[in-house]
Order: structure tokens, then C-alpha cells, then sequence
């Protein structure tokens, strides 16, 4: 019964974002469109990123379910929801960061902040606080945590999800501890971290990363499921994957490796190229190198699906054979058709001809060049210098 009501609830959010312009088409996009199962806007063909949608409630929601029964339930300061400490920099202006590590120490927390690459430092207004709701986006789908967030799940395929969902929740997911490591050492020597450190682990002062020294005196992040005789340095507590800094200290941790949200989840299940969900269902087809929903693996232009079907993949994306001869086919340079992919062509620089004798032929004596020496002048073929006189003089 429980499954039967996830079903019933499931929505894609179509209201989220609406209008938002997008930050690479600029004017192009008329706004925020989301499409019907594809995480992408149906104006620009764009991500929900890649738009300037205000997300901060949508991350708290978006954390606060992922960490939903977990011992992170009802502790806010351990979640890592984003809080903002506000300090005045050299030049005596104040500076927001969107987030920083819940740390009772705020100087110890600025540290941390101070360590990372100057780029990916979360204050508010820069790059670095845009780079870091991207990544939230990214490494944390909501369609990855919430069955009511994917598209048209059978029961079945309900349950698998709540197991999936499950199983991170008891063996993987974890939140970064940021810590000096003498601190670390005196708490091992209390005997208050259990079995977690190894003899002299904890002092040790290596990233486990870069194995590189720690410095004396500078924050490490430590990760309760990889132990605390493990420790990196604040910019390189990364997604073994993608080597992107972990959002907000978000970990998966799985076999002595350390990954982000989206790239445990690949490492579980096949994901759909098309709609960008996590598969559960046993039927799902493979092609161009990614997996597909059987009902996803469409053309990206109309959506028709290509099972069966003549496709040509445009920038990774397939696109049934109408579409490609109506937005991405080249024109023959002589009959000014297009040329369809399967046809034998010839190109020279910027320009393409069927290769055919009607087509790829000079333009003095109409006799065809297939095979022969040519030149090429001002969208004309000659065969000779002879011929190119008769035309241009």
C-alpha cells in the first residue's frame, strides 16, 4: 500500500524554475521550460543549472531527505545545511560565505574555507557560491534520493528504490568532519573514537588524497565510514570519479573509495542517458556506449522513439533521421539539398557535395571528378585552369 501511494505521488516538479533565463543562451532561451521526463528545459534543450533559478530552499529540502532516517535526522549542525558566517576581509568589507563546515570553532571553520582553491570558496555573490549550488545539483539529483521525483516508476521498480535508497543510507553516506588532527590524536588516546584509528594513525599527518603532509595547525576533514586513521586536506576531500570537491563534505563511501552522490549511484546502477534516473527495472537497452530507458532512447529534437530506426548522433545525442535532415544536415554545395547521413559525400574545407556525377562535377565542362584532380573557387569545381576561365574571369 505504501509503494501504491509513491507511485501516486510522483511529480517532476514542473513549476520549479519556470521562466528562469538561461545563463548560456541568453536571450535565445524564452525561459525555464522543464520537459515532460528529460532533466533539461524544452526551450534551449539546456539543464535546470545551467538556469539562474534561485535554489537555496530547494537544497535544504533537497539535504534534509537525503540525510531523512538517518542518525543526521533532527541535527541540523551535523547535516551541513548551508549557514552563513559573515567576517570583514582585509580591505574592512564584509564577506558572506553561503556555507561553511558546522563546526562549533568559527576560526577553525573560516580555515577550512581559506584552503580551498580560491575558485571554489562559497562567498556569496562569486563563482565560487554559483560552482557550489551546481554541484549540489550534480552530485546530489533529487530523482537519485526520491521515487517521487522520477518519471513513471512501476511499483517493482518502487521498491528496488526504496532498497537502493536504503542500503547508501546504512552503508555509504556520510558527512565530513572537519577537525585538527592533534585534537583527533588526543580523542584517539581517549579512547573516545573506537576502533576507527590505527596506532598512531590519527597523528600521523598525511592526506589521504595527495599523501601529502598536513600542516601543523590547519584543519583536516575526516570521514567517520573511511575511519580516522584517514584524513585529507579541506581541497582534496573529492568524488574519486569526477575530482570535484565533495558539496558541503557529502560522501559515499565504498570499497576504501570515496565517491560523490551521482557517481555512487553509477557505480550501483546503469543510469538512463535520456532522463538522466538511475534504472531499475531488468529490460533496458545499451547503445552509443551509454544505457537507455527502452521507452528514453528517443530522438532529442522530437522525441520519437528510435527503436528500429535510422539515427545519427549530434553532440552525443541521438536524433532520428527527419530531424537531422531538417536541423544539422550539410546542404550540397552544388544542388543545395541536404545529404542525408548514409549517402557517400565529398568534402573539401568548408564544403560538401554528394558524390555523385551530377553533383560533384565541373562547373566548365559538367564532366564528373570523381577520382580526379580538382580546384576548388568560389563554391565552383574546375578541372582545369582552362575551365575556370570559362566562369571566372
Amino acid at each position: 500500500m505504501d509503494i501504491e501511494k509513491e507511485v501516486k505521488k510522483m511529480t517532476l516538479g514542473h513549476e520549479f524554475g519556470a521562466g528562469a533565463s538561461c545563463l548560456k543562451c541568453k536571450d535565445k532561451c524564452e525561459g525555464f521550460e522543464l520537459h515532460f521526463w528529460r532533466s533539461i528545459c524544452r526551450n534551449c534543450k539546456c539543464g535546470l543549472t545551467e538556469h539562474d533559478v534561485q535554489m537555496e530552499s530547494e537544497e535544504d529540502k533537497k539535504v534534509g531527505k537525503l540525510f531523512e532516517d538517518t542518525k543526521y535526522t533532527g541535527q541540523p549542525s551535523a547535516l551541513a545545511l548551508a549557514f552563513s558566517i559573515s567576517i570583514s576581509n582585509s580591505a574592512g568589507k564584509s564577506v558572506t560565505f553561503e556555507w561553511a563546515p558546522p563546526v562549533a570553532n568559527k576560526h577553525v571553520a573560516i580555515r577550512y574555507i581559506e584552503l580551498l582553491p580560491p575558485e571554489r570558496r562559497p562567498i556569496a555573490g562569486t563563482p565560487g557560491a554559483a560552482y557550489r549550488r551546481q554541484q549540489m545539483a550534480k552530485q546530489l539529483p533529487e530523482h537519485d534520493q526520491d521515487p517521487n521525483k522520477c518519471h513513471d516508476l512501476s511499483p517493482a521498480e518502487v521498491k528496488q528504490m526504496q532498497q537502493y535508497v536504503r542500503k547508501y543510507k546504512d552503508e555509504a553516506l556520510g558527512v565530513g568532519d572537519v577537525c585538527l588532527p592533534q585534537e583527533v590524536a588526543q580523542a584517539a588516546g581517549r579512547g573516545e573514537l573506537g576502533g576507527g584509528v590505527g596506532p598512531g594513525g590519527a597523528g600521523a599527518g598525511t592526506c589521504h588524497q595527495c599523501r601529502g603532509p598536513m600542516r601543523v595547525g590547519d584543519p583536516a576533514v575526516y570521514a567517520e565510514r573511511a575511519g580516522y586513521d584517514k584524513m585529507w586536506h579541506p581541497a582534496c576531500f573529492v568524488c574519486v570519479t569526477c575530482q570535484e570537491l565533495l558539496v558541503d563534505m557529502i560522501y559515499f563511501w565504498k570499497k576504501g573509495k570515496m565517491f560523490c552522490g551521482r557517481h555512487y549511484g553509477d557505480s550501483e546502477k546503469p543510469r538512463c542517458a535520456g532522463c538522466d534516473e538511475l534504472i531499475f527495472s531488468n529490460e533496458y537497452t545499451q547503445a552509443e556506449g551509454h544505457d537507455w530507458h527502452l521507452k528514453h532512447f528517443c530522438c532529442f529534437e522530437c522525441d520519437c522513439v528510435l527503436a528500429g530506426e535510422t539515427y545519427v548522433m549530434e553532440e552525443e545525442k541521438p536524433v532520428c533521421k527527419p530531424c537531422y535532415m531538417k536541423n544539422y544536415a550539410m546542404k550540397c554545395s552544388s544542388c543545395q539539398s541536404p545529404i542525408e547521413p548514409e549517402a557517400q559525400r565529398v568534402s573539401y574545407g568548408a564544403h560538401c557535395w554528394h558524390a555523385q556525377p551530377e553533383c560533384f562535377q565541373c562547373s566548365g565542362c559538367s564532366q564528373c571528378l570523381m577520382g580526379k584532380r580538382f580546384m576548388a573557387v568560389q563554391n565552383h569545381l574546375f578541372c582545369s585552369v582552362e575551365c575556370k576561365k570559362k566562369i571566372i574571369t
